[in-house]
């Protein structure tokens, strides 16, 4: 039997417009007749023909409810619009980072290489059939596509009157390892379900020294924690740190893979992580014991990791910089020096501190992982990272968070590999400590107002740029509210020119700098399924280590205090106090 293309007439579905990184709508959104087909049409039109006819392309995500239809609805309209091949992670698994490493690294069973991939993730948003559902295009770098072919799907969602999918292709079983071979109008098409796992693993075997870490793990006075919040990073998780590392089972938690993460939040945050929170010292309701040396965890789709010690936590920022300081002699990938490093604006400028102090090549981007990999596409960057947990390097172009972890117990084994055998071992919170006594501390939050009306959202941001036309107004605001805030020396919104591609991206962000150096940055979120995120960051520099170990809460109330004056948070959006404060 000779599988069929069918042309299907449709038309134009308004707010399909990608954010930050791909779509991102309720799965009833998704579920709606012809509207995920719409966006995948469109996307094959956005992209050059050579880049679709006879491609290989791959179709996974985390696992989210819906993934495993649109799973199939791709794989037909990829058989119709002349692809030649889908690979599919065993069960629809594969994480974001692994996506990337699979378009980089993976030879098929035929010799073919993938030049492109659907994701179908909506990160750390919830799942479930009244939650979120998220797709978005990965190119041939392995990387998020770039505004460019992101724009184009959006204007082809505008104007798109016809989509074409072969109905009569069997949906393929995605549980079994193997190639399902189909006859088409234009020749064989094929899909290859392979184990999500394996090429991941061996890539990361190839960074770090895994005989180290095993070392660290087996150390009796090491104990480690590590959180899936049953998201992607549970098909890796047992693979990487029980086989691989010789971790016990016992240190793995939430990490069974679910259509609805378990019903919780696979946000790796304090607020959300609430179990490993607890068992690592830090909750309100801590967990008996003594808590573990080292914990982490992930979101849904294993991009993104916290990182925490006992009873401490380390901030996004504080983790980049840190591993940046410390690659070189902990990490082989990077034993011949890093080529630069990069992080997202509202990150703090912890990681400046550490590219000046050891003469590397610096960079400061709008939020989004294409644009640290353009850096690492023209060899100016190693390593990364966004506020946002989100940490990685360029062995991949997109943010890793097994990686990261990966990265921190290395650290953890370079430090302690001469005291393994001793009482006790040189602990996170030991490294961090050591840290900004060497390169200071900046003290950091983010306060997320989650789902607030669009419109307010927008009121909000726009009078925090009317009002950056006159800093004296600006300050007799800051000193009405606390005479112990420095003074605003400069505010602007943040544009990115982009040094390989010379591409412009404009309202990237609202900054107030201080005198001090401190800097209060405002901005709307592209990663939401409806209504607007504002969220507002806060950070303050202390160079002075007599002062690097106030309690952050502490030392950020006065400008927390400024930043919601100085917006008039309450009464643009009416909310008291923010949904997350990290």
């Amino acid at each position: 039997m000779v599988f069929k293309v069918s042309r299907v007439e449709t038309k134009p579905i308004d707010g399909q417009k990608p954010g930050t990184s791909g779509l991102r709508k309720k799965v009833k959104v998704f579920i709606q007749p012809h509207y995920l087909h719409n966006f995948v049409q469109s996307t094959f039109n956005a992209l050059t023909p050579e880049k679709v006819r006879g491609a290989t392309l791959v179709v996974s995500g985390d696992g989210r409810y819906y993934s495993k239809d649109a799973i199939q609805i791709i794989t037909k309209m990829s058989a119709a619009n002349g692809v030649r091949r889908v690979w599919v992670g065993q069960n629809g698994l594969l994480s974001t980072p692994a996506v990337s490493a699979v378009i980089r690294e993976r030879v098929g069973v035929d010799g073919s290489r993938a030049s492109g991939a659907f994701i179908l993730t909506a990160s750390h948003n919830p799942g479930g059939p009244n939650e979120d559902f998220g797709i978005k295009y990965n190119m041939e770098n392995g990387g998020p596509a770039p505004e460019g072919i992101t724009d184009k799907i959006y204007e082809n969602t505008k104007t798109i009157k016809e989509y074409f999918i072969s109905e009569d292709l069997p949906d393929v079983d995605i549980s079994a390892v193997g190639v399902s071979s189909f006859a088409g109008p234009e020749g064989q098409f094929d899909v290859e379900v392979f184990d999500s796992a394996s090429d991941y693993v061996k890539l990361m075997k190839s960074i770090f020294d895994f005989e180290s870490i095993r070392k660290l793990i087996s150390s009796p006075k090491f104990t480690f924690c590590y959180d899936a919040l049953h998201g992607v990073a549970g098909a890796y998780a047992k693979r990487i740190f029980v086989e691989e590392l010789g971790a016990q089972e016992s240190s793995l938690l939430n990490c069974t893979p679910k259509e609805d993460f378990g019903g919780g939040h696979p946000d790796p945050n304090l607020t959300y992580a609430k179990e490993l929170v607890a068992r690592m010292g830090l909750g309100k309701s801590s967990s008996q014991g003594e808590p573990p040396e080292f914990g982490a965890a992930a979101d849904g789709d294993a991009d993104r990791n916290m990182i925490l010690g006992k009873r401490f936590f380390v901030t996004p920022s504080d983790s980049v910089a840190i591993i940046a300081a410390n690659a070189v002699e902990s990490i082989p990938y990077f034993s011949d020096g890093l080529k630069g490093v990069a992080r997202s604006m509202p990150t703090s400028a912890a990681l400046d501190v550490v590219a000046k102090h050891l003469n590397l090549k610096f960079f400061e981007v709008p939020t989004g992982w294409k644009f640290f990999g353009n850096l690492m596409d023209a060899g100016l960057c190693s390593v990364c990272g966004e506020e946002s947990f989100g940490t990685g390097s360029d062995h991949i172009r997109e943010k890793d968070g097994i990686w990261a972890v990966l990265a921190w117990l290395s650290i953890l084994a370079h430090k302690n590999k001469e005291n393994l055998g001793e009482e006790k071992l040189v602990s996170v919170e030991d490294i961090v400590r050591q840290h900004w006594t060497t390169y200071g501390r900046h003290y950091y939050t983010r306060y997320d107002y989650e789902n607030v009306d669009a419109g307010a959202a927008k009121e909000l941001m726009a009078y925090l740029v009317k009002l950056q036309s006159s800093l004296p107004e600006v300050n007799e605001i800051v000193k009405g509210t606390r005479s112990d805030v420095s003074k605003v020396v400069n505010a602007d919104e943040f544009e990115y020119k982009d040094p390989v591609d010379g591409s412009i991206s404009k309202h990237q962000g609202i900054r107030y700098l201080f005198e001090d150096g401190s800097r209060l940055v405002f901005r709307l979120s592209g990663t939401g399924s409806e209504g607007a995120t504002i969220r507002l960051y806060i950070e303050q520099y202390e160079k002075d280590p007599s002062k690097t170990g106030r309690d952050s809460q502490d030392a950020l109330a006065p400008l927390v205090e400024v930043a919601l004056k100085l917006s008039k948070m309450q009464e643009f959006t009416g909310r008291t106090a923010p949904t997350v404060i990290t």
